[in-house]
């Protein structure tokens, strides 16, 4: 049987920009589909590898052997990493894995061997009609079991025979609304980023360049490069700006010497992303102690809005949001710490989960701009570390926080599953996650200038990056 390489065709498609002339004729699907594990194994008699490609990456495994610094190599991953939004996929994975590109992760009973169970929809449905509900174990609506979520269910036939190259929106479906809602984790990937305006981003710019995920996310047997710092403490698949700029990308300007100087410990996103959120509002912090604990409280839902974001909400608790935020610059040579499961804690002190390595001395490491999220979560008082709760669960569920508002029974439920001792006492400590910021590309006429920062400017706090003041003013 001949093979046929998806990613192939992928490649050349990225390399114009655009996936849209390539036809997506797969009418030979003809169904009916009782459940979406059969379009997969039909998918499979053609492109008989894909399967297995997918399932080597992280996209499917949702963890990786790494090192993780003063740790060693560890597996470790959004599987097992401890975030300040919902905190951890473990005992939550019926809404954790709603965006994992398999069908049916509901526990720690899921066959990551089985093949039917990889998700080819998810990445090249070209209709616009597919969806995954929110706590729908990854299944598409009609399929989860669930009366509600299954009212409007997808057609599968008629997505599977409009099959086609993964496009924008696929990415940003999934990618955009990490933490539950609209550029909520990432700060720099939202819903506007589907048709951007120049002045939003230049390389995606739909008028302009309009460039596809995988012009940057260069794409390989399924392997899409890029990861979170958050999950992946030293990523082996790092973008940089000059894997198509070059390592002199000043080089036609009067003052390139300068420029290309600056370079050296300078990031490119640092001068060129003056700003984050510049469409869309991001969550900037989330105290977990202010959710409602009383269960009888619980039944008015109270929620409160301020500038169209929700900013308390009774199960969650309280949150802020910013737009057009002015990153937090830190010193990173590629890096970073990593908060694991069972680490202790100050709690007097603020717990950063995935701080940056590097700083001024290092010769690795550059000035990057970061999203700072700040989170106020619940941690064990006897044994100081970080508790993994288990926050939803289905209609009744007699341990869930978001059924319950019993921190108590969420502890035990969660910590079960983690494998850690509870010892029956919590409270709320603070702590800090990094998210770098690489999207959201400033037209260059709007890249930060030398007085940004330098003399009368206020942008770069120098004392936290190591200097005694501002260097250009030093004797």
């Amino acid at each position: 049987m001949k093979k046929i390489s998806i990613f192939s065709v992928a490649a050349l498609g990225a390399l114009i920009g655009s996936t849209s002339g390539f036809a997506n004729d797969h009418a030979e699907m003809e169904g009916p589909f009782e459940t979406p594990m059969e379009v997969t194994e039909m998918c499979l008699e053609c492109h008989e590898d894909a399967a297995r490609e997918v399932m080597a990456t992280t996209h499917w495994t949702w963890e990786k052997m790494q090192a993780v610094p003063g740790k060693g190599n560890v597996t470790r991953g959004k599987k097992n990493a401890i975030n300040n939004f919902c905190v951890s996929v473990g005992s939550n994975e019926p809404r954790c894995t709603s965006c994992h590109v398999g069908y049916g992760w509901k526990d720690d009973s899921f066959d990551f061997e089985d093949e039917s169970r990889v998700d080819c929809l998810v990445c090249h449905d070209t209709t616009g009609t597919y969806k995954k509900p929110g706590a729908g174990a990854g299944m598409p609506a009609g399929f989860t079991g669930n009366a509600k979520m299954d009212k409007k269910p997808v057609d599968l036939v008629k997505i599977a025979q409009n099959a086609g190259m993964p496009t924008r929106d696929n990415c940003i479906n999934c990618h955009a609304y990490g933490g539950g809602g609209n550029n909520v984790k990432p700060g720099d990937m939202s819903n506007s980023m589907r048709n951007p305006t120049k002045d939003l981003d230049v390389h995606m710019d739909a008028k302009g360049l309009n460039f596809t995920c995988q012009q940057c996310h260069k794409t390989d047997s399924h392997d899409i490069p890029g990861q979170s710092l958050l999950v992946s403490a030293t990523p082996s698949t790092a973008l940089e700006c000059t894997d198509c700029h070059g390592d002199s990308p000043h080089r036609y300007f009067p003052t390139a010497s300068k420029y290309n100087a600056h370079s050296e410990r300078i990031a490119c996103q640092t001068c060129h992303i003056a700003h984050y959120a510049k469409a869309d509002g991001t969550k900037m912090s989330w105290d977990w102690s202010k959710a409602e604990t009383d269960k009888a409280k619980a039944k008015d839902k109270k929620v409160i809005k301020e500038h169209g974001h929700k900013v308390y909400i009774y199960k969650k608790g309280l949150f802020t949001y910013e737009d057009n935020v002015v990153p937090t610059y830190a010193w990173f040579n590629g890096s970073a710490g990593a908060y694991m499961i069972g680490d202790t804690i100050d709690p007097s002190k603020m717990t950063i989960l995935n701080e940056p390595m590097g700083d001024k001395d290092d010769p690795t490491a550059k000035i990057r701009p970061f999203k700072v999220h700040t989170g106020k979560q619940i941690y064990d008082t006897k044994f100081n570390y970080l508790i993994t709760p288990k926050v939803w669960g289905p209609k009744g569920d007699p341990d869930a926080f978001w059924q319950q508002f019993d921190w108590n029974k969420a502890a035990i439920a969660g910590m079960k599953v983690s494998g850690l001792e509870y010892s029956g006492s919590f409270d709320f400590a603070p702590t800090a996650s990094y998210w770098p910021i690489n999207h959201q590309v400033d037209p260059k006429e709007k890249a930060l200038k030398c007085l940004d920062c330098h003399k009368s400017g206020t942008r770069m706090n120098w004392k936290a990056l190591g200097y005694a003041g501002d260097p250009m003013l030093k004797k």
